[in-house]
C-alpha cells in the first residue's frame, strides 16, 4: 500500500498529500472559520513532487485525504544514460532506471559510483540528493 489516510485538519505546510492522484508537498494552507451552515474549510496549495505543478484543494477540515507513504532509500549510480540514470539499491541490490532530476546542480553530480538518496513514492522513483559526493 503506497498511501495512508489523515484528516485535512491534521496536515500542515511541509506535509505531503495526494491531490488528483499525484503526490504533492503542501506549501500553503489556510483555514476558514466555521460558517453558519457547516464545518470549517481548509484551502491547500501544494506542489507536485514529480512535475512541480501547483495544485489546490478546498475541502472541509474533517475530510479524509490520502497521504503518500515515502520510502527513503540509498542507492548507487551505475550508469548515466542521457536523461535517465541507472541506480542500484544498496540493501536489495535491485537495479532500476530513474529520470534525472530537474535541478541542474543535482543532475551534474550524478556520475557512476556516486551514492544517492532516492525516494519511492506511490511506485515511482525520484532522486533527492547526492550522499558524500566525490570531488
Amino acid at each position: 500500500m503506497s498511501v495512508t489516510y489523515a484528516t485535512l485538519g491534521e496536515l500542515r505546510p511541509g506535509s505531503y498529500i495526494v491531490i488528483e492522484g499525484e503526490p504533492c508537498r503542501i506549501v500553503e494552507m489556510s483555514k476558514a472559520k466555521t460558517g453558519k451552515h457547516g464545518s470549517a474549510k481548509a484551502h491547500v496549495v501544494a506542489v507536485c513532487l514529480f512535475s512541480g505543478n501547483k495544485r489546490t484543494l478546498t475541502a472541509p477540515v474533517d475530510t479524509r485525504v490520502e497521504v503518500p507513504i515515502i520510502d527513503k532509500r540509498v542507492g548507487q549510480v551505475i550508469a548515466d544514460m542521457g536523461d535517465m540514470v541507472q541506480i542500484m539499491d544498496m540493501e536489495t541490490f535491485d537495479t532500476f532506471e530513474v529520470e534525472k532530476p530537474k535541478d541542474e546542480e543535482l543532475a551534474g553530480k550524478l556520475q557512476p559510483g556516486v551514492e544517492v538518496e532516492y525516494w519511492v513514492v506511490m511506485g515511482r522513483y525520484m532522486i533527492m540528493k547526492v550522499r558524500g559526493a566525490k570531488s
